[in-house]
């Protein structure tokens, strides 16, 4: 019976920890998005999520650490969104497209710009950002690349050096697109001319 209470115990202190760790990245999240991860203290972000700094610490090793944690909810989330976009096509060359383009719409999001186009090579570093990008959205970029030079739509050549030029040059235009937003909106005709140049990159990759 002990046994039994000392288990339902600590059950309750699992879901009471992991419950303190989605509320920390809940409102770190919503702080950083809209002010800046330069502007926010952990003070104000044991405040709004109503922890102590040693409930924060439990969890996270510094500001940064928790930032990180963070970006990656805000890249993964990005990337189930590309992904959801082009298994909705069965033409593989429609996938990649269809792909691309829900990228640059995501990125449009004033929270998503904030986060992971902004602050994120800033706080963390362009190696460790990129490493996280990969993780997030490139190895689907080059899965599809694969996919298409196997059923020869595009020319065959290696696939890591091709994915990588068109992940930055998604991320280039998502930052100009950032750049050129007006308090977190983005112009429509700015995002629609970023397609139609990306749309003709893509484009030329295709034989015939």
């Amino acid at each position: 019976m002990s046994t039994g209470a000392a288990g339902m115990t600590n059950g309750a202190r699992a879901q009471q920890r992991e419950q303190t760790r989605r509320t920390l990245l809940r409102e770190s999240r919503r702080l950083f998005a809209t002010r800046g991860y330069g502007a926010v203290g952990l003070s104000e972000i044991v405040r709004a999520a109503s922890v102590t700094k040693g409930a924060l610490y439990h969890h996270f090793d510094s500001k940064a650490d928790l930032f990180r944690a963070v970006l990656e909810e805000v890249q993964q989330e990005v990337a189930q969104m590309v992904a959801a976009t082009d298994e909705a096509e069965d033409d593989p060359w429609e996938q990649l497209t269809s792909g691309c383009r829900a990228f640059l719409t995501a990125s449009t999001d004033p929270d998503v710009q904030r986060i992971m186009l902004v602050d994120g090579p800033a706080v963390l570093g362009w190696n460790e950002w990129r490493a996280l990008d990969e993780a997030a959205s490139a190895r689907h970029l080059g899965e599809a690349l694969t996919t298409l030079i196997e059923v020869g739509t595009i020319a065959r050549q290696p696939v890591a050096p091709l994915a990588h030029l068109l992940s930055g040059a998604m991320n280039e235009a998502a930052l100009w697109l950032a750049g050129s937003s007006n308090h977190g909106e983005v112009n429509p005709g700015d995002l629609a001319d970023t397609w139609a140049a990306l749309s003709r990159m893509l484009e030329a990759l295709r034989i015939g």
